[in-house]
């Protein structure tokens, strides 16, 4: 008997009518899985079944005395099984049917005095601490599945808009965001390295005979794609020795960096928001079962919070808002000005301070979603002392609605979500070499470095533009998660690097 998923045998059986010619009622299936719960009553046994092809179990049921005891007491929550039987109509509610038992086979038990994962509610701190079972609790399911879908759909929307994969390295020699924190790589012994007349580590020993990193952005190698391909994306790992324990962060995580030759500031605006929408929509409609979990999961956490500290939207309404509004679009100052004449700033309501030519905070960029606008918003020309050096350089400084006159300005963009902030970050890249090397000098960065990166400015420059998405960021909005160690199946963070 082949083994039949169980997603596939309850979408067969959705709506489920005896009498339709196509109806698996009566038909024997084998399913395979592992036990969620078992319970026995005077006449029966009931087994609920979850083979990890989605969140809803089979119930398998057994006639009391049809399995020998024996069995009986191997088949315990956590145990894998095969069981064969017939599709029967079921006769309890939630589910169309169930499967009647004549047999089972055992490929695995679970002491039930040391399986970490019993059928009560397990505390997300806890389940870090055993993120090699965490898989299979319904929570992390879903996540996983709707991780799945997320990437799934990535590929799909930049493979039907003409863009090329890209496979950038993972190992380099540049740190294309200029903030150093970065894992070396290395073959040199530990303890005893090989020193240089001057007492330093002479890296011309190293395997590849100079200092390397793994990579922090795949940009840079992206951009030089693009100038060939025209429209190119990456999608791989990329690591970051930041000594941060927050929940937003992660030494290891997901990055897809469009490029794209010849778009300038507001094609690449129009592109995050179409590719944002199109990547959440395919959740909404591919994960409905597993959302539908993880919105009800939400609106129960939520109801544990003091009220001022509860979301106003749950997390379908939250998605259905990103793909049903028109993203705001306005500048960097004219986000400051607004920030600065809010309530919360003339209250001192804002953690940080509000004055043009700081980073924006959280807590500032939501003001703007959540209360200003009540939309998604993209902000735009930033200073530039606060971005990084291959942003295209505006011609005039910003100047606000009373006529103020600022510093200077990139091309940079960011576009903000309700209840995360800054999901996305991007710009036009600086095209004229003469900029990017002055800039470069002005930062601290040797321009001889990546000589080969200035070498697309020397030979055939053109506009070009692109955007990075931290893929967790954008699985933690979906999912409604806190903790973005609980997007990723095995976080890596300061003294976390167990499974």
């Amino acid at each position: 008997m082949s083994y039949l998923p169980i997603k596939q045998l309850l979408k067969a059986s959705s709506g489920v009518d005896s009498s339709r010619m196509d109806s698996p009622v009566g038909t024997t299936v084998t399913v395979k899985g592992w036990v969620r719960t078992k319970r026995e009553s005077k006449n029966a046994v009931f087994i609920a079944l979850n083979d990890g092809s989605t969140i809803q179990n089979i119930q398998a049921v057994a006639e009391a005395g049809q399995l020998p005891e024996d069995t009986l007491k191997l088949i315990t929550t956590g145990s894998c099984l095969a069981i064969t039987g017939q599709i029967v109509e079921s006769q309890g509610s939630g589910q169309a049917i169930e499967v009647k038992i004549t047999d089972v086979v055992i490929y695995g038990t679970a002491d039930p005095e040391k399986y970490p994962l019993q059928p009560k509610r397990h505390s997300l701190e806890f389940l870090r601490e055993i993120a090699h079972l965490r898989p299979r609790t319904n929570t992390f399911s879903a996540i996983l599945r709707i991780r799945h879908a997320l990437a799934f759909a990535i590929h799909k929307y930049f493979n039907d808009n003409g863009f090329f994969y890209l496979n950038t390295p993972i190992i380099t020699a540049s740190d294309a965001e200029g903030a150093g924190e970065m894992f070396r790589v290395t073959t040199l012994d530990a303890i005893k390295p090989p020193l240089t007349e001057d007492g330093k580590v002479d890296y011309n020993q190293d395997f590849f005979g100079r200092e390397t990193n793994l990579t922090v952005s795949g940009q840079l190698e992206g951009e030089l794609g693009a100038m060939a391909l025209g429209k190119i994306y990456t999608f791989g790992p990329t690591f970051r020795a930041e000594n941060s324990n927050t929940t937003r962060h992660l030494a290891e995580f997901w990055m897809i960096e469009p490029e794209m030759a010849f778009y300038e500031l507001k094609d690449n605006m129009n592109l995050a928001e179409d590719f944002v929408k199109t990547v959440i929509r395919y959740a909404l409609q591919h994960c409905a079962d597993d959302l539908a979990f993880l919105d009800n999961r939400l609106k129960e956490e939520e109801k544990t919070k003091k009220k001022e500290e509860q979301s106003e939207l749950g997390l379908l309404e939250k998605l259905q808002f990103v793909i049903n509004n028109e993203f705001v679009r306005l500048t960097y100052t004219e986000a400051v000005d607004i920030l600065m004449n809010s309530k919360p700033a003339k209250k001192g309501q804002f953690q940080f301070e509000v004055k043009w030519g700081i980073d924006l905070q959280s807590e500032h960029e939501r003001y703007l979603v959540e209360k200003h606008f009540k939309k998604p918003v993209i902000l735009t020309n930033y200073p530039r002392a606060i971005k990084a050096f291959y942003m295209k350089q505006d011609v005039e400084p910003a100047t606000n609605a009373r006529g103020e006159v600022f510093g200077p300005t990139v091309r940079a963009m960011d576009v903000l979500f309700p209840g995360i902030g800054e999901i996305i970050g991007g710009s036009q890249r600086e095209e004229d070499l003469d900029k990017l090397v002055a800039r470069m000098q002005e930062v601290g960065i040797d321009p001889e470095a990546i000589w080969w990166y200035l070498d697309t400015r020397r030979f055939g420059t053109a506009p070009h533009a692109g955007f990075g998405l931290g893929f967790e960021r954008l699985v933690l909005f979906v999912t409604g998660m806190g903790n973005i160690r609980d997007v990723i199946p095995f976080p890596r963070a300061p003294k976390t690097a167990e499974f």
